[in-house]
């Protein structure tokens, strides 16, 4: 290769870089907005078309129902196509899903928030893999950045849905985010053509992070416990996104204060979202953070019960725990694994399971207010869970490794190492870059 000839391809592929990271940008900050931005509108939703209580239940439920079910597709999709295309592909899902709740129709708004959800979902489980091909050296800081910007996108649109609605009516407070999804949608629209010249390589690349070799994390008592609590972690955010506004408006605070309580909880994790695996990769034990984060959360419940006038400081403190629990629960995938290839196959898992359990938290505290006429007792359920997010979250944090037993006549059993076989020098590689296969 000529001197020439290896500048044009340096400038080549700084270019490519460069549209790369722009496309991520894009991806990320649409990634929470078309499921955050529906909850502060949801009364409007329900006198238009008519819904009763179980069906506002529904709507808040199938968004998490989505991202555990197709997050079990996507690498089959980026298999086939290439990461690339499909995750152009979800952007144009989400941007219809978003225009096809505007309709006129109640079947419309479900099948649009499905629609919509399913490319939420893809999106999430192929962010990193891009990150890995492209910017194997910056995993960390990008990964990081991609939490701090869904969350705040995630706030923003919860905290102009109600002002947008009272300034256009609910159908402009949701289609707004049809513009951004469309714009990155077109933005990775020429990496998608570009890379269908190296369809096996970027599908190899895509689906490398979720092939699965050895045996089954299914037998692991530790991977049950890192998936059940970041599964409990989940449902107690998309309970308190779905269904907080709703309950502040019944406890006397207006709408547009309510839905700027959302966004508030969510801005409070932003921060933590670099803080808190920081912090985790440098512990050798993360239990006391288990415990500070079941602390926040019982203090929060406990408040909105006795004293719900008081709420922007429960909500203060909910935000605290929820927006810990969520980098926690993704750093566990990585300090519980020995290789970068474990830590992929325990997300995975972690992931499915963990939104499809947290997927019926909004659902049953919605069936729960139906039923009897109130928020208390939806209140007190949470306050219950906060006991088995505990204890799996205990079980989760304690020092130790998933890893296959190929000493197993038939080789596929997982078992946790003990502490023993536990050391900050084993563990350095995996905590060096704690990073989710799905940033919220």
């Amino acid at each position: 290769m000529t001197e020439g000839e290896m500048t044009t391809s340096t400038r080549i592929t700084r270019a490519t870089g460069l549209w790369t990271l722009i496309g991520l940008v894009l991806l990320t900050i649409n990634l929470r907005a078309a499921i955050t931005g529906i909850s502060p509108v949801l009364g409007d939703l329900q006198d238009t078309f008519g819904l009763s209580g179980v069906e506002v239940s529904v709507l808040t439920t199938l968004p998490v129902l989505c991202l555990g079910i197709f997050a079990s597709v996507a690498p089959m999709v980026a298999r086939r196509l290439g990461a690339e295309v499909a995750i152009a592909g979800s952007l144009f899902m989400i941007t219809a899903g978003i225009l096809l709740r505007i309709v006129p129709s109640s079947v419309a708004l479900f099948a649009g928030t499905v629609l919509a959800g399913a490319g939420i979902a893809m999106g999430n489980v192929l962010m990193p893999a891009v990150i890995k091909r492209h910017f194997s050296d910056r995993v960390g800081s990008l990964t990081g950045m991609a939490m701090m910007l869904m969350a705040a996108s995630g706030a923003i649109a919860a905290g102009l849905a109600v002002p947008l609605d009272n300034a256009g009516g609910w159908r402009v407070a949701l289609a707004v985010w049809a513009v951004p999804s469309l714009i990155a949608a077109l933005a990775w629209g020429p990496l998608a053509l570009r890379s269908r010249t190296e369809r096996k390589a970027t599908a190899e690349t895509a689906a490398a992070p979720l092939k699965t070799e050895g045996g089954s994390l299914l037998r692991s008592p530790l991977a049950w416990a890192v998936a059940v609590f970041m599964g409990m972690a989940s449902l107690m955010f998309y309970v308190l996104m779905s269904w907080l506004p709703e309950i502040m408006q019944d406890h006397g605070f207006a709408a547009a204060e309510a839905g700027m309580m959302v966004s508030v909880m969510m801005i409070i994790g932003i921060p933590l979202g670099f803080l808190v695996p920081v912090v985790a990769a440098r512990m050798r034990d993360q239990r006391v953070m288990i415990l500070g984060v079941a602390a926040s959360m019982a203090i929060g419940l406990v408040g909105m019960l006795i004293a719900p006038e008081a709420g922007w400081l429960w909500v203060s403190v909910l935000g605290l725990a929820t927006g810990s629990a969520f980098p926690l629960a993704y750093t566990l995938l990585s300090l519980r694994s020995p290789s970068p290839l474990v830590a992929a196959r325990l997300s995975g898992m972690a992931q499915t399971g963990g939104y499809l359990l947290a997927g019926f938290g909004p659902l049953a505290v919605g069936v729960l207010h139906s039923v009897t006429g109130g928020w208390e007792v939806s209140i007190r359920l949470l306050l219950v869970l906060v006991v088995p997010e505990t204890i799996f979250g205990l079980l989760a944090a304690r020092p130790g490794f998933v890893r296959p037993d190929t000493t197993h006549a038939e080789g596929h059993l997982e078992h946790l190492i003990e502490p023993k076989d536990f050391t900050p020098a084993s563990n350095s590689a995996a905590a060096a870059v704690p990073e989710p296969a799905n940033a919220r």
